[in-house]
């Protein structure tokens, strides 16, 4: 491409459309050239001539026509995308395509074309035109021009027109390209969009001579005067030819600019409207710079309006223009200008010899914090014209080359603008976030095999590490000696693009680093693949000690690589992310000696540890730092203070600290409580033969780096290191070891004015770690002290400063030090902590006067930023900082507990801060920055609870017409709410489609997305979480669940969005969200977010392939299809069995809900049915049995047939609860980082191990495993262990000791060890706790029997689970998480003889939906005759028959009593359901109504989903009818008196309610609840005495019922919270028949109960019991189910509340250790420790190093116990009682003796210790003998409760 003639009329002030030409000249490379393809989107192209000649053309703008099916269904979101992503591939090859007419030839020229205009038109960077031209001679042919004459109109984008509106009448219409997609340059341009495609620019514009003429076109006198005032300016690329009037139109004017500089089309940039010009002086100190010519024109240009801000925002350019040139050469172009505009989507664009600026970055004359960020970003822009502009990446994988040495050459102007401790300062804080964030997650800098722009997440991390690679490549190349760095290599790079040096000016990484290498002789290739090919930063590690005898420093380094670290095991991240994993080079270090000389000296780094002795420079041993040189320096220091000014500057080069007034005066010094080193202190000090040593003195690496010092040679090296990189490190290092000598040392830096001002404000934060209750407080004291200086004195100058009132001087700003310091000393403050995570009412109140006093009006300064400081520190006080108790927000979780104080200062908070507020709203301050810190107060305050979040105080300004600013933080503000709700989801919905502000819909179309991650992380929306990844808990391996469980977290998240009734069913997004996405002008940005926000919320619809149709010509040879396999289906399940037909059933009749299905079982022989994949479907199988008739209902049994067999993966018997542990245990080995070489079988070949198979006959690997598993090849989980040790012993075998992969071995099998011990305590002891809970069912009763159960007769072996053809199965589908762990049990009245161990869930902590309130226990009821018991092997699914069974119970029992219940009363009898009993299930049974049954884990109500958010392992929450805690509820036609004994709840609180009038016979009594169970975990509480067990028929003995005194405060506090819920209103208040319309009320419920009277009774005193409480509460929800049909809002409402009640029920007979027990039996164990008979017993046992291999064959690996374990145990709160303490220390006694025998030596010293612990246990026991008692009854309530 030659040149283009770009001309275009304006006429945007009124219809926003533009009408021109352009002109393209062509230099073609062949003379086969029949078509032109060129880009252009969204114009309106009107005719095309090719050299005169007119031409045919096609235009296709993708993005006009996009469609989809049916665009009225948003399901077919996924082919929008695919048809969005095909527009952007069609695009790349052109929109308009131009035929090339016959009359146009294309001939040879003869000539060659301008070398330095014409590139060949090519779209590959690599291969540009005239070098290759030069080289290899080509035949030129003659130039073509194409004219195109197209329109523009209403542009969605390239071009941006601001107009007035009703929202803003003021704002001044201008128009401006504008960058907002990368294609922008396309749409107001026919053109080649491409960055590598150059030529020279022609342009024309047209535009009205004044804005005025459109608005009086009558009025034609005025005009000349007002066109005066407001002339239209325009402002391009390139450089002005010349200003005219139009020959024909005297209202218009036409501007011309040529670009005779080749320039992509994306550099190029324009901008028209009434601009004011303000021309920025030359430089007179240097009228003509170093090369002779003269400074470049420069000028800047705002709106009206703006003048007044844009001489002070754009005064130092100038200076820059000459430092750049003087440093770096000539500028590349003709002129610079600066144009201001509103509404620019990024701060700046930079184009060919201009710059467009967001006008936010104007700031007046009483700016401070704006100029640094102004002159930053404006001087960045200018460096852009030189390096990204002029020149450019020669492939994208450069681009870090580019943006770098733009950012690198800024920060050079900076460091001549605000001085090399700025610089240094901000290099060192860009390093620690580079550090931060390199630590494998980030690729490499540049990646030559990536053809794609960089990823623009990752681009702002280039943009930060590239400047700081730059800047350490300069340290080391100027290390060489031969050259100056990067100064000498620059000015030779930007010269080589000013003489055409450089090809098509496009720069490559490896050309730079081969100028390094020709500039300064050294070779960067090293240092090229560490830092610029490779990722990751080194860790180093130093120590040093002073050798006597050599009279060296030694000093130890050791490198780590984080980065490599984390991709160690896997080979394809390593080879995308190329971390490198050992970083080479030197490093400085620098000494400074005792007599105060610094030596350097420079360590070569070739190793990851090495040992280096650096010489020492002094020759005498040492210089002692004796008592008269200390009083030397303190009487110069005292004359300094005196006002000696030669003692003052003497002083000043010793030590920055001394000469400072108020700390040599000794009065002085104890009001500021400074501390003094102590004299042992003072001897080490004098002792030292150096002062300091500082590691990497020059800046030479972007490494983190620890060494290890005393504390006061880093109060040497901050006091006197001259560099403000050594202070800041002496800052962070000293407040890690917080004490009152650091404090002082803090304080006087933040008083000694020498310092660097940002020092003194690291320092100021320091102090915070000295604001400690162990310091006494001093680091608040010193920062009141500090702030005391901006403050009117107190009169008593010893006043206590904690209670004193700070009123501030009125502000004066002028010193820019004292300013940010004085800011830091507030944000310090405000960080200050009490231990419970509060802040000190005192800062607080603190705060609160600092806004309350503000007084600015003799400043010259604005404050608006300090007063935002203010405000922010405020919020920051008033939020806790330790989290809830709960530990995961939940939207029906009370805020944190305040006492009045603090509810006091809230309120001063809230009213200071909404003043300002309101006065911010009368008088603006810039850019209304103070609403902005208003608002985002609001909302720290309502995401922590303290104020409710209420959106409509700020959703007006929302709205068009405020600041930009103000409306993004009031949509934050709007998205951290239910912004779901149809009406306002509609509103943000039109904002994203309409809004005038492109900012404003990019930012609200990103938040939308983001918020709902935070909605459902903050709790505010509830998530199911699948139960099988909840099986171990607590197993120390957190941090791998975590990742583990991530991706199903997110899969389960998004799940629950869809089904959710507001969000994924929200009428408003299915209704807009397609026609706004395809809709063409939508915002590109804002169209991709649509599509991720439909990614999330809706489920795609599944497009059809494209059907590919071969023609094959006829063959005569007649083919077959080969034939297909037989497949065998299975018999088509049926949904349900009328109990009435045959075979009878001995079950009453009874109506199956339609989600319950029972189908008929298939045979083993048959092949399964298919299964959902991810999804557990239970089967419940059970006998059918007539009363005492069990071997006749046996008998007839195999005439039914079951239709689903079992898992596939349990066919070999492994039951539901070893499947589950075999399985987590599979997860975790297999992404534990040593089981990288046991993942996949061993290959002879790729593994190098020929002989293998001839030494291992058995191979075995973990993908073997996992497929062994799944498809039912192990009988259990010790069979799945025998493998695992098969596989670790042939390693062990094949490969020597000490070998890799012997050690690999070794470190897995004892991470499987490990973890295996606690799988298999919590099998055993939920098997064990099943057992206990549901003993053999009577004859009478349907009798729960696994698949694998022989029966007496006709039975399958019981090796054969799917054998089951007699027993109907039911299937209960739930939605959200596996269904296996959603049903809870019911009851099954017990037999004479206890069922054996059941595999049940693994028992955990009490979780808040499990944890009943005990109730009333009911008499025993008498069982059946006994029948013989078949053997119980569960496969999760018990509970659902259970259920079943109960149903049946309870519709006999309403037959009966049909005669003296009304229909109504019979209806609403259905919801209440027998008692579950399993406590190891993890959620309550779903609601079950007879005939009907409410799908709850799937369509959850928008009540429960937002309003009533549940932490996100809690998920499988109960249905309305049927809450795990619903009351005891008796049958509506017998009401139950108040003293009326009830069925108490099962562990998951579902009661029974049928009648008790004819008990069955009695059974046998069931174990007593309080008997100690064994530990659930092998390590966790070993009884619970605060919840009865419940046997199986849900009925307890009343002897064994435990009662738990009230605890008042308890249940207000949990009355407090059910009444925060939102649907708790209705219960608040006694009904009333006539006000809610419901007469019949006190007919049906005899007695009422809501919270109101419950409150009335705590307060009156009329509970004794905290059961008593629990009843009264049951009984509202109770009466509520009984009165209100199924599924009604009061229902739900319940369903709602009831949830909540559980929570805080559990959390309030939660039972631990008392605080007295715990620390008494600390102290036992500290006694113990320490005492000398137990150095036998302290540390676990290690076979290995102990030599005793069989120790885990005699003492199993779970039973294991010593010193230290208990020790842990106990700290975590792990025993709940002493008598479970002492029970695991008798157990380490009895292993003891049990292996070495009770007369060697460990077992006597076994039995000393025994009596040892006995003496000290007794005295506890003394002492807390009274206060266990108590806790009998009242358990103290646990710290936090697990979720989970």
């Amino acid at each position: 491409m030659g040149t283009h003639i770009f001309r275009m009329p304006l006429t945007f002030v009124i219809h926003a459309a533009s009408q021109g030409y352009t002109t393209i000249t062509l230099n073609p490379t062949s003379k086969d050239l029949k078509t032109i393809h060129l880009h252009a989107r969204q114009c309106d192209v009107h005719s095309v001539t090719v050299g005169s000649f007119a031409a045919d053309f096609v235009h296709h703008d993708p993005f006009a026509h996009l469609s989809v099916t049916n665009p009225q269904d948003v399901h077919n979101h996924p082919e929008l995308k695919r048809r969005v992503y095909s527009a952007l591939a069609e695009g790349d090859e052109g929109e308009l395509s131009i035929s090339i007419p016959k009359e146009v030839a294309v001939t040879p020229s003869g000539h060659r074309a301008h070398a330095g205009i014409v590139s060949e038109a090519t779209p590959e960077p690599q291969t540009p035109g005239h070098p290759t031209q030069a080289a290899h001679p080509v035949t030129e042919y003659k130039q073509i021009e194409v004219t195109i004459t197209y329109s523009l109109k209403n542009p969605a984008d390239g071009v941006q027109f601001v107009l007035p509106s009703d929202a803003y009448p003021t704002r001044v219409p201008h128009v401006y390209t504008t960058p907002s997609s990368p294609d922008a340059a396309r749409c107001w341009v026919p053109c080649i969009d491409n960055l590598w495609e150059k030529c020279a620019w022609d342009f024309e514009f047209v535009v009205p001579r004044s804005l005025e003429q459109q608005e009086p076109a009558s009025d034609d006198e005025d005009e000349p005067e007002e066109a005066d005032e407001y002339p239209t300016v325009v402002v391009c690329s390139g450089e002005l030819v010349e200003q005219v009037a139009h020959p024909y139109n005297s209202s218009k004017t036409i501007f011309l600019f040529s670009q005779p500089v080749a320039t992509s089309v994306q550099h190029i940039a324009w901008a028209a409207g009434p601009f004011h010009v303000h021309t920025i002086p030359t430089d007179l100190s240097a009228v003509e710079d170093a090369s002779g010519t003269t400074q470049p024109l420069m000028n800047a240009f705002c709106l009206p309006g703006h003048e007044s801000y844009l001489t002070s925002t754009v005064s130092f350019m100038r200076s820059a223009m000459s430092f750049y040139v003087t440093e770096f050469g000539s500028y590349p172009f003709g002129s610079y200008k600066l144009v201001f505009v509103e509404e620019l989507p990024t701060q700046r664009f930079d184009a060919a010899t201009l710059s467009l600026i967001t006008v936010d970055m104007l700031h007046g004359d009483d700016a401070i914090d704006q100029v640094f960020e102004a002159r930053h970003s404006l001087g960045h822009a200018l460096a852009c014209q030189w390096i990204g502009v002029n020149i450019q990446q020669k492939m994208w994988s450069d681009t870090w080359l580019v943006n770098g040495l733009g950012l690198y050459i800024t920060g050079l102007f900076l460091r001549k603008m605000f001085g090399m401790n700025e610089y240094r300062y901000r290099l060192k804080k860009d390093m620690e976030r580079v550090v931060e964030l390199d630590n494998g997650a980030m690729p490499p800098i540049c990646q030559p095999q990536t053809l794609e722009p960089p990823d623009a997440a990752n681009l702002a991390f280039i943009n930060l590490k590239a400047p700081l690679v730059l800047h350490i490549l300069d340290r080391r190349l100027g290390k060489s000696g031969t050259s100056l760095g990067l100064s000498r290599v620059l000015p030779k790079l930007f010269l080589s693009a000013l003489t055409g040096d450089m090809p098509n000016n496009l720069l490559s990484t490896h050309s730079f680093l081969r100028m390094c290498r020709k500039v300064s002789g050294i070779d960067p290739r090293s240092f090229a693949e560490q830092w610029i090919y490779g990722s990751g930063c080194p860790t180093f590690g130093f120590s040093a000690s002073f050798n006597r005898k050599k009279m060296a420093v030694e000093i130890t380094m050791r490198q780590d690589a984080p980065a490599y670290k984390v991709h160690e095991n896997n080979e394809v991240k390593k080879l995308m992310m190329k971390p490198v994993p050992f970083f080479e080079g030197q490093m400085t270090i620098r000494i400074h000696e005792a007599d105060g000389t610094p030596y350097e000296h420079v360590l070569d780094i070739r190793s990851p540890f090495k040992r280096y002795e650096v010489p020492f420079n002094t020759k005498y041993k040492r210089v002692r730092r004796n008592t008269k040189r200390y009083l030397a320096r303190q009487a110069a220091a005292q004359a300094a203070a005196e006002g000696d000014a030669d003692a003052a500057a003497a002083m000043d080069m010793v030590d920055m600290g001394f000469g400072l007034e108020i700390w040599e005066n000794e009065q002085e010094r104890e009001n500021w409580k400074v501390a003094d080193w102590t004299e042992e202190d003072e001897q080490n000090m004098a002792g030292q033969t150096y002062e300091w040593i500082r590691i990497d003195a020059d800046f030479e690496w972007i490494a983190a780096i620890a060494f290890d010092q005393k504390d006061y040679m880093w109060v040497s090296q901050l006091q006197r290191d001259r560099d403000v990189v050594a202070q800041y490190e002496a800052i962070e290092v000293l407040s890690k070891t917080p004490n009152a000598i650091i404090s002082s040392t803090l304080t006087k830096t933040v008083l000694v004015t020498n310092y660097f001002y940002r020092i003194r404000c690291e320092a100021a934060a320091a102090l915070i770690t000295c604001a400690t209750q162990k310091l006494d407080w001093l680091g608040l004291f010193h920062l009141f002290k500090l702030f005391l200086r901006y403050c009117y004195e107190p009169e008593d100058p010893k006043a206590d400063l904690f209670n004193h009132t700070y009123v501030p001087r009125p502000n004066d700003f002028s010193d820019l030090a004292e300013y940010f310091v004085r800011k830091a000393i507030l944000r310090a403050i405000s960080r200050v902590r009490f231990e419970n995570g509060k802040t000190p009412p005192v800062i607080r109140q603190f705060l609160v006067d600092q806004l309350r006093y503000n007084d600015n009006t003799t400043n010259p300064y604005a404050d608006a930023l300090y007063i935002c400081t203010i405000i922010s520190s405020l919020g920051s006080a008033t939020v806790s900082t330790v989290p809830p108790e709960r530990g995961e927000f939940i939207s029906s979780e009370i805020g944190p507990v305040q006492d009045p104080q603090d509810a006091e200062l809230l309120k001063k908070a809230l009213a200071e801060v909404d003043r300002y507020r309101s006065m911010d709203r009368l008088i603006p301050t810039f850019h209304n920055v103070v609403t902005v810190a208003v608002i985002e107060f609001h909302m720290l305050l309502s995401l922590a609870s303290l104020v409710p979040h209420d959106p409509r105080p700020f959703f007006p300004l929302t709205r068009e017409g405020n600041y930009t600013q103000v409306r993004m933080a009031a949509f934050d503000y709007l998205f951290l709410g239910k912004w779901y709700v149809p009406k306002i989801m509609r509103y943000v919905l039109a904002v994203m489609a309409n809004d005038p502000s492109r900012i404003i819909r990019r930012h609200v179309a990103r938040n939308a997305c983001q918020s709902l991650a935070l909605l459902v992380t903050m709790g505010e929306m509830k998530t199911p979480k699948e139960a099988d990844s909840l099986l171990i808990e607590e197993d120390g391996h957190g941090g791998e669940k975590v990742k583990e469980n991530k991706k199903s977290e997110i899969d389960l998240m998004i799940k629950a969005l869809r089904k959710d009734r507001e969000v994924g069913k929200n009428e408003a997004i299915r209704e807009f969200l397609m026609p706004i996405a395809l809709a063409p002008d939508t915002d590109s940005e804002v169209r991709w977010c649509l599509l991720k926000l439909a990614d999330l919320l809706i489920r795609g619809a599944e497009e059809t392939p494209p059907k590919v149709t071969i023609h094959l010509p006829p063959t005569p040879i007649a083919e077959a299809a080969p034939p297909l396999p037989p497949v065998k289906l299975p018999n088509k399940p049926i949904r349900a069995i009328k109990s009435g037909g045959p075979p009878r059933s001995p079950l009453p009749t009874f109506t199956v809900p339609p989600k319950l299905k029972l189908v008929q079982g298939t045979p083993q022989s048959e092949a399964p049915p298919a299964r959902t994949p991810g999804v557990t479907t239970p089967s419940v199988t059970f006998e059918k049995r007539k009363d005492h008739a069990a071997p006749k209902a046996s008998a007839r049994a195999p005439e039914k047939k079951t239709g689903k067999a079992l898992p596939r993966a349990q066919a070999s018997g492994m039951n539901v609860n070893d499947l589950r542990a075999c399985r987590t245990a599979l997860k975790k080995v297999q992404t534990n980082k040593h089981a990288a070489l046991f993942l996949q079988p061993v290959d002879p070949v790729r593994d190098r191990a020929p002989n293998y198979f001839d030494i291992i006959k058995s191979p075995m690997d973990l993908s073997t495993m996992s497929a062994k598993l799944e498809s039912g090849q192990y009988k259990d989980r010790f069979a799945f262990e025998a493998d695992f040790r098969l596989m670790m012993n042939n390693a062990k075998t094949y490969n020597m000791p000490g070998s890799f992969a012997h050690n690999e071995a070794l470190a897995l099998e004892s991470f499987f060890d490990k973890m295996w011990v606690r799988i298999n305590k919590t099998v055993e002891a939920a098997n064990h706790k099943a057992a206990q809970e549901r003993p053999a069912p009577p004859p009478s009763t349907a009798t729960s029997a696994p698949p694998s159960v022989p029966e007496p007769s006709k039975r399958s072996p019981p090796e054969t689970p799917t054998a089951a053809p007699n027993k109907p199965v039911i299937k209960l589908k739930l939605g959200g998480g596996s269904s296996a762990n959603s049903s809870a049990s019911s009851p099954v009245p017990s037999g004479p003889k206890p069922a054996p161990k059941v595999k049940g869930r693994k028992p955990k902590e009490p979780k808040l939906s499990e944890v009943p309130p005990p109730a009333p226990v009911a008499a025993p009821v008498p069982a059946p005759a006994p029948s013989p018991a078949p053997a119980f092997e569960d496969d999760g699914s018990l509970d659902l028959l259970e259920e079943v069974i109960a149903i049946e119970r309870e519709k006999n029992q309403g037959r009966k009593q049909a005669s003296s219940s009304t229909p109504k009363e019979r209806e609403r009898e259905k919801p209440a359901l027998p008692p579950p009993t399993d406590k190891g299930k993890e959620r309550a049974l779903p609601k079950l109504v007879i005939g009907k049954r409410k799908k709850e884990a799937v369509d959850l109500t928008e009540d429960e989903i937002l309003a009533l958010a549940t932490p996100a392992k809690k998920e499988r929450t109960s249905a309305p009818a049927l809450g795990p805690s619903a009351a005891p509820s008796a049958s509506p036609s017998v009401p139950i008196p108040r003293n009326t004994e009830l069925i108490p709840p099962s562990k998951n609180g579902a009661t029974g309610h049928k009648s008790r009038e004819k008990p069955p016979k009695p059974s046998p009594a069931p174990e007593p609840a309080s008997t100690p169970r064994p530990s659930a975990k092998g390590k966790e509480k070993e009884k619970e005495v605060s919840r009865p067990a419940t046997p199986a028929n849900g009925k307890v003995k009343k002897a064994s019922t435990q009662v738990t005194p009230i605890n008042e405060k308890k249940c207000r506090e949990i009355l407090k919270t059910l009444s925060r819920v939102p649907e708790a209103p209705i219960f608040l208040r006694p009904v009333d028949p006539v006000l809610d319309g419901c007469p019949t009320y006190f007919d049906e419920i005899k007695e009422p109960m809501d919270f109101g009277t419950i409150g009335n009774k705590l307060n009156e005193g009329k509970y004794s019991t905290m059961e008593d409480f629990a009843r009264d509460v049951e009984l509202v929800f109770q009466n509520c189910r009984i009165f209100n049909p199924p599924t009604t809002y009061p229902v739900m409402c319940a369903d709602a509340v009831e949830r909540v009640w559980k929570k805080e029920w559990a959390k309030a007979m939660e039972k631990k250790l008392s605080y007295a027990e715990k620390r008494s039996l600390q102290g036992v164990m500290k006694t113990l420790l320490n005492d000398p008979l137990s150095w036998v017993f302290r540390e676990p046992v290690d076979p290995v190093a102990l030599g005793i291999p069989t120790y885990f064959d005699v003492i199993p690996k779970k039973d294991a116990r010593d010193l230290k374990t208990i020790q842990h145990k106990l700290n975590a709160d792990k025993y709940d009682s002493v008598e479970s303490f002492e029970a695991d220390l008798d157990l380490m006694i009895h292993n003891a003796i049990t292996f070495n025998g009770a007369d060697s030596e460990v077992g006597k010293l076994a039995v000393q210790l025994r009596n040892r612990y006995r003496e000290l246990l007794s005295s506890v026991r003394g002492t807390n003998g009274k206060r266990k008692g108590s806790e009998k009854g009242t358990p103290q309530p646990a710290k936090r409760v697990k979720l989970g």
